[in-house]
């Protein structure tokens, strides 16, 4: 293993990547009408950017972790950053809009196969009982990009022009990556290996989860997409209130990262039911008290607290139930939370058109409550797998295993394997269904 504090120091740097990914791919939404003026182009031209970039993170996603499945993390994720920072160098100095959106395209592919393989590759710098902490403190770093990363970009781009914006990411992504390179192991370590696959292989519980991850998300964006014009219209918020009032929801969402990091390890099911219900409760309380500032104020603060801890979750989760490649799991629920992404802009879309921008608040609470209650069917619908956890043989012989595992069974039994991974490295790969992905 790392010596201590040489992990430490590359999982800030791990986490930095995670900041400059989130923000290099929203910047755009907050530059976009400096973009299309410079470029001559319209705003929907210009919201191709994101659309385009989404399409490849989801269709590559699978695709990119299986080819790299062997290469060491450190060449790895060494040339991802350094092809990251050479296309966001190209979109800085686009001559045009084509040359712009092949660069995009690029930036894509890189976190496509970023979003794969970091999780593994952070929590394999440590020993498998901090894994949850691991991926929450990793998780910091994309929880700043909305309140840090994108407001700076989008001023930095209003003083001196959009490109230098993207010049700042790009230097950002070059000093990462010489960090990552400099700080990760050349070859695979013990704990890297047990990283490599899930700690309670489990293949129905993994499905679910890709399954209430994709719905969940398509609730939470739903209205998270069209939160500007709910808090003008609805609400009643002065356009120059806005920015202190989105800046209280992305603190509370670097709150939620921080507290949910200190559940993950001993309650990893309750870690992610507990915040996807609570974005569900904020965003019905959006609808019944938002033309309340002060309720709107507290149930956006709500939404974005549960909504960082519910990601941070949702990667922890796939690390302990990959039913085989941590990178593989790991690339397919990124999938499944950018598919939730731009089918839930799309949904929120149709609603305001059809019903007005106060519905999709009550949209959302409602998809939302639908993933909750299909992920609380897990224990019992994963305890029908005889060969779904290494502790079944176990708990036939004691003549208990025609009652439903518990989540306290489930994590005692994950935390009783945490020494004995190796049965884990031997489980046969049974990762034989595919997801598709992103935000």
């Amino acid at each position: 293993m790392l010596e201590h504090r040489r992990a430490n120091l590359a999982l800030a740097a791990l986490s930095i990547s995670t900041f400059t990914f989130v923000t290099t791919e929203v910047l755009p939404v907050g530059l976009l009408t400096l973009m299309a003026d410079d470029l001559h182009r319209s705003r929907s031209q210009v919201g191709l950017l994101m659309t385009g970039y989404a399409a490849v993170v989801v269709l590559m996603s699978m695709p990119l972790a299986r080819l790299t499945q062997r290469v060491p993390r450190r060449l790895l994720l060494g040339v991802t950053l350094g092809v990251f920072s050479a296309a966001t160098l190209v979109t800085a100095l686009a001559p045009g809009y084509g040359v712009l959106l092949g660069a995009r395209l690029v930036v894509g592919l890189t976190q496509a196969l970023f979003w794969s393989v970091v999780g593994s590759t952070a929590t394999g710098l440590f020993p498998p009982s901090q894994r949850g902490r691991t991926v929450a403190r990793m998780s910091m770093g994309a929880a700043l990009a909305p309140v840090l990363g994108v407001p700076i970009g989008t001023w930095l781009g209003q003083q001196a022009g959009w490109r230098f914006a993207f010049l700042v990411m790009a230097a950002i992504g070059v000093a990462t990556c010489a960090v990552v390179v400099t700080l990760l192991p050349g070859r695979r370590t013990p704990q890297s290996e047990t990283a490599s696959r899930g700690g309670a292989p489990n293949a129905r519980r993994y499905l679910l989860l890709v399954l209430c991850t994709a719905i969940g998300v398509t609730g939470a964006v739903t209205a998270q997409t069209y939160v500007t014009p709910y808090l003008l219209d609805v609400t009643g918020f002065a356009p120059a209130t806005l920015g202190p009032v989105l800046l209280v929801t992305g603190t509370a969402g670097f709150l939620g990262t921080v507290v949910v990091g200190r559940f993950l390890d001993r309650y990893p099911w309750l870690a992610l039911v507990t915040p996807m219900a609570l974005v569900a409760v904020a965003l019905l309380a959006l609808y019944s008290l938002g033309t309340l500032k002060p309720a709107a104020i507290a149930a956006l603060a709500l939404g974005g607290f549960a909504f960082s801890a519910m990601a941070a979750a949702v990667q922890n989760r796939t690390l302990q139930v990959a039913p085989g490649s941590t990178d593989l799991a790991s690339a397919g629920t990124g999938s499944a939370f950018n598919v939730g992404i731009a089918t839930g802009s799309f949904l929120g879309g149709l609603i305001i058109d059809r019903m007005g921008v106060h519905a999709v608040a009550l949209a959302g609470a409602l998809i939302t409550a639908a993933a909750v209650a299909l992920l609380l069917t897990e224990p019992r619908l994963a305890r029908a797998d005889p060969e779904s956890h290494p502790d079944t043989g176990a708990r036939q012989h004691l003549g208990t295993a025609s009652e439903p595992a518990t989540e306290a069974e489930v994590d005692a039994d994950a935390g009783a394997n945490a020494s004995a991974d190796a049965g884990a490295q031997s489980h046969t790969d049974t990762y034989g269904h595919r997801a598709a992905r992103r935000r």
